[in-house]
C-alpha cells in the first residue's frame, strides 16, 4: 500500500478498524479494500480493488485514466449544514465534503482535475419510507458533477435494491451486483447504525458490512 493511500485512509479512519478492511481475494487475484460509510480511499496500486455496499448511500468512483490513480468515497447524506470541515469522520458522511476530500487527495497524488473520470452508484430507496434519502443523494451527486464540470462516464443510481460495488482504479473496471430485496433491511439497518455511531462519535465495536462476497 502506498504512503499516499495510507494517508487517505487514516485521514478518515472510523470505528470500523483497519485490520479487517483489506484482504487478499485469491479468486480475483487482487487485494480488496473495504470503504465504509463516511470514508474515502485512494490508491496508485494496480492490484487494489475497492469494495463497498450501498443502500441509500452513494459512492463516487473517480480516477485519472492516464495515471491509473483513483479512489472511492461513500457518503450518507447530500450536504452538510456547516460551512466548516469539522472532524473528518463527521464531515465526509456528507456528499459535498466527501467529493471535495476525494478530489483533493487525488490531485495531491498528481491527478489532473480536467482529466478525472467519474462513475457514481447507489442512492436506492431500499426501505418503505416517506423520506427518500437515496433519491436526494443521487440527485446531489449528479448536480455536483454538473456544477463542477466533472466527466461522468457511468452511473447506476436509484431503484429499490442495495448494491455491492467493486472498483479497480487502475483500469476503471466496475463490477456491480444487486443484492436483492432480502438484503435491503440489513443494509439499511447497518447504514443507520453507522450514522448513529458517527453522530455520537462512539468508538465501541466494529462494523462488518461488507463480508458477503457470494
Amino acid at each position: 500500500m502506498s504512503a499516499a493511500a495510507v494517508r487517505a485512509i487514516e485521514a478518515v479512519r472510523s470505528d470500523s478498524g483497519a485490520g479487517n478492511r483489506r484482504f487478499y481475494d485469491t479468486l480475483a487475484g487482487t487485494w480488496m479494500v473495504k470503504v465504509f460509510p463516511g470514508e474515502f480511499y485512494v490508491t496508485d496500486k494496480a492490484d487494489e480493488t475497492l469494495v463497498t455496499v450501498l443502500g441509500s448511500c452513494v459512492a463516487a468512483c473517480i480516477r485519472d485514466p492516464r495515471l491509473g490513480i483513483g479512489g472511492m468515497n461513500h457518503f450518507m447524506l447530500p450536504q452538510g449544514r456547516s460551512g466548516g470541515w469539522g472532524r473528518d469522520t463527521e464531515s465526509t458522511r456528507f456528499g459535498n465534503f466527501a467529493m471535495e476530500k476525494l478530489i483533493n487527495e487525488l490531485m495531491k497524488m498528481g491527478c489532473a482535475r480536467d482529466a478525472l473520470e467519474v462513475k457514481v452508484f447507489g442512492g436506492g430507496n431500499v426501505t418503505e419510507s416517506n423520506i427518500a434519502v437515496g433519491t436526494d443523494n443521487a440527485r446531489f451527486a449528479l448536480r455536483y458533477l454538473e456544477a463542477e464540470r466533472l466527466r461522468c462516464v457511468a452511473q447506476d443510481l436509484g431503484g429499490r435494491f442495495p448494491r455491492r460495488i467493486q472498483y479497480s482504479p487502475a483500469t476503471g473496471r466496475v463490477v456491480r451486483r444487486l443484492l436483492g430485496r432480502d438484503a435491503s433491511g440489513a443494509v439499511a439497518r447497518d447504514e443507520n447504525e453507522h450514522a448513529t455511531r458517527m453522530s455520537t462519535r462512539s468508538t465501541a465495536g466494529e462494523i462488518e458490512l461488507f463480508d458477503n462476497r457470494g
